[in-house]
């Protein structure tokens, strides 16, 4: 068996020392990312009763099943829905509607506005990301390519005055998307939850209030 590289082992090593991690497991949550999406959802009270949610980029879940708790806890007479997509399988999660496929596909895409049924949507949620390659220049340009579908998506099926959160990386073309944010949202912040590794350099945009017309 081949010995794992000295930075494999020290993400071993950091993930089961991460409280975060431990906390997940010890809660029967799927994955820490839950803690940072309590934290973004919380800190600006986006859940309302009755919500449509789209999760993109969903598996393995943490998001969904995070989200569909706290829609249940706010009104169980009013569940509204999870709409979780992910190009990975995702083991099923009660009241969660999983759609397996590519986001970067016409006919996914399809599939996805054909579930919403002519809906409006109340709050997009992309934790996006490309497969890593180590390479900035191969690196970045993916995931701004997926940054600039999740807002396409946006611009097309979230309500006037919805909100839109989407996990970016800082690099090529950051500053250009966020200015691109504000042309649409009455209000777009950069945050990075307490669960965000730091020396990870994803950060979170979270556009609010969706402006009938652009700027």
């Amino acid at each position: 068996m081949a010995t794992r590289s000295k930075s494999s082992q020290r993400w071993l090593k950091e993930h089961f020392s991460d409280p975060f991690v431990k906390k997940a497991k010890a809660e029967g949550l799927r994955s820490r990312a839950a803690y940072k999406l309590e934290e973004l959802v919380e800190r600006d009270r986006l859940l309302k009763p009755g919500m449509i949610v789209v999760d993109l980029g969903a598996a393995p879940g943490g998001w969904s099943q995070w989200l569909r708790g706290e829609l249940d806890r706010l009104d169980p007479a009013r569940p509204g829905r999870v709409i979780a997509l992910d190009i990975l399988e995702m083991p099923s999660l009660a009241g969660v509607e999983f759609l397996l496929g590519d986001f970067r596909e016409e006919e996914v895409l399809s599939r996805l506005v054909a579930s919403l049924d002519g809906q409006r949507v109340d709050l997009v949620l992309s934790d996006m990301a490309p497969n890593k390659s180590g390479v900035d220049a191969v690196d970045m340009p993916r995931a701004m390519y997926l940054s600039e579908l999740a807002m396409d998506f946006a611009d097309q099926h979230l309500r006037t005055g919805g909100n839109f959160l989407i996990k970016l990386f800082q690099g090529v073309g950051f500053d250009e998307y966020v200015k691109e944010l504000r042309r649409r949202y009455d209000k777009v912040v950069i945050r990075k939850p307490e669960a965000s590794r730091k020396r990870s350099p994803e950060v979170y945009a979270l556009a609010q209030g969706k402006r009938a017309v652009m700027k």
